[in-house]
């Protein structure tokens, strides 16, 4: 059997050629947003987004929860997949990047189906818990400060239902999981986020190898 491609630019060129829909909209968003510092390294892959909207679309969730919006990007992906009368709710520590992708979710006619928190996640997540309780939502994306990814993970598995899907961002951490000289915050906490998934066996596991790393996760 083949081991692991390794994929250059062409191969991706390829992909992108034969796979990728990204229309008007969502190309207009990620211009904008790689205009703004740290932009471009900040935002979801389009081939990403596409991946979470399918999911979404897969599974049929009616409620998303995403915890990190930046400028609104993978919202707007997970949010056209949702039924008419389906959610997403999303958290961010700052008013300043959803204000910025409000403007393309009310073009694409899903600003309705969108409900942003603006804070700390952790509080956010924690005042969900209390005024809805546990299994909330068929979907839980994490994507926000890497430090807090344990935190996240453990609340992300009370607040999605069982048989649901928690989909954790990058996983490989731009490689510096796998750098014996990275010990930042961030880098500890992917690593630790990743060790517990993998000793879980409260869920099922695939961590996938694209974009910076995805790991599917399904709460038995």
């Amino acid at each position: 059997m083949a081991n692991q491609i390794s994929a250059g630019p062409e191969l991706l060129e390829y992909v992108r050629e034969f796979s990728l829909r990204e229309d008007e909209i969502l190309r207009d968003l990620r211009r904008t947003t790689a205009e703004l510092p740290g932009g471009t390294a900040m935002q979801v892959m389009a081939e990403e987004g596409q991946f979470l909207a399918f999911l979404v679309a897969t599974t049929g969730v009616t409620d998303v929860l995403e915890i990190g919006t930046f400028t609104g990007y993978s919202t707007l992906c997970m949010a056209r997949a949702v039924p008419p009368r389906g959610r997403v709710v999303t958290c961010d520590i700052s008013g300043r990047w959803p204000e910025i992708g409000a403007e393309y979710w009310q073009r694409a006619g899903v600003d309705d189906r969108i409900e942003v928190r603006i804070g700390a996640a952790l509080e956010s997540l924690e005042e969900m818990l209390t005024d809805g309780g546990p299994d909330q939502f068929g979907l839980v994306f994490i994507d926000a400060d890497k430090a807090n990814y344990p935190q996240y993970y453990e609340l992300a598995l009370r607040l999605v239902r069982p048989g649901g899907l928690v989909v954790v961002d990058n996983t490989l951490f731009f490689g510096r999981v796998v750098d014996p000289l990275a010990d930042d915050a961030d880098t500890a906490g992917v690593r630790e986020v990743n060790a517990r998934i993998r000793d879980d066996r409260r869920v099922d596991v695939s961590m996938l190898p694209m974009a910076d790393g995805i790991t599917l996760v399904r709460r038995r």
